[in-house]
């Protein structure tokens, strides 16, 4: 039975451990820095067409990261919202260099999560 997550707490475990490898991460952060950057575009540019550009580098980045890094399939196909949202907490914790850190935290906390010789 598939686990149903009824608020952004219950889903962030989850979320990081679906990203437990740098390189899913570094791709998710260039990926939301393209989307970033798209949304200054707009208006400078006056084009909407960033947007749509911005969207597309994202997602290429991020699933890239799942399909071929992680090698998993990406919670936004599930939790769109959720998944939005556990993108850009984890693009500040990057920021903040507190991300790699709240892997390890929550691998260690839950027994069934990958070991670190599967991560790296």
């Amino acid at each position: 039975m598939a686990t149903t997550y009824r608020n952004f707490a219950e889903f962030w475990p989850f979320y990081v451990l679906e990203h437990s490898k740098p390189g899913t991460r570094k791709l998710h952060f260039i990926g939301t820095t393209l989307l970033f950057s798209s949304l200054v575009a707009i208006p400078l540019i006056r084009s909407l067409w960033f947007l749509l550009a911005g969207i597309v580098g994202a997602y290429s980045c991020a699933w890239i990261g799942h399909f071929f890094v992680e090698k998993n399939r990406p919670a936004t196909f599930k939790y769109p919202f959720l998944s939005l949202l556990g993108d850009f907490k984890m693009y500040a914790m990057m920021l903040t260099g507190k991300m790699d850190r709240e892997v390890e935290t929550l691998r260690t906390a839950i027994p069934s999560a990958p070991s670190g010789s599967e991560i790296h």
